[in-house]
């Protein structure tokens, strides 16, 4: 599997979510441009001492990860979607793609992959989850449908 992070910002969410790709073999792809430096110490710190674990790959945009990856199921999520992440038959080398935390996915993208997009279901007055938790719940539905092949 795969986790994507369009413009991250906060260092601390980045790293919560390189440790959750370093828990369960998922690979880490973040899209420039980033709102903090790779050395930030928040951005370690909430690694912890995973980030040996983690296969991280750095793009300058998004349309790079694209072209790199033809052929795979894409998947955005955003609060604007109208299927749930829990309706998606998740393979193995999918890629769930995550925005940044202020502003999400942009629009354009979100409208060019419509039929792909997905959304976590919550009460109409929740804005939003944070976007680690988000990268989490929807990565361990999509290891619970592989029975989670290679987890122990």
């Amino acid at each position: 599997m795969h986790i994507v992070l369009v413009e991250p910002e906060i260092p601390g969410n980045t790293g919560n979510i390189a440790r959750l790709c370093a828990a369960t073999d998922t690979e880490l792809h973040l899209v420039k441009p980033l709102g903090f430096s790779i050395e930030d110490k928040y951005l370690k710190r909430a690694g912890l001492d995973y980030w040996n674990l983690v296969k991280v790959h750095s793009h300058e945009n998004f349309a790079e990860v694209i072209e790199l990856y033809k052929g795979h199921n894409f998947y955005f999520n955003t609060t604007k979607a109208d299927q749930h992440y829990s309706q998606i038959q998740f393979k193995a080398d999918d890629f769930l793609v995550f925005g940044k935390e202020t502003a999400g996915l942009p629009e354009s993208l979100l409208t060019e992959h419509k039929e792909n997009c997905i959304r976590i279901p919550m009460v109409s007055d929740a804005r939003s989850l944070n976007l680690s938790n988000s990268a989490a719940i929807v990565i361990y539905e999509a290891l619970r449908q592989q029975q989670f092949i290679g987890l122990k």
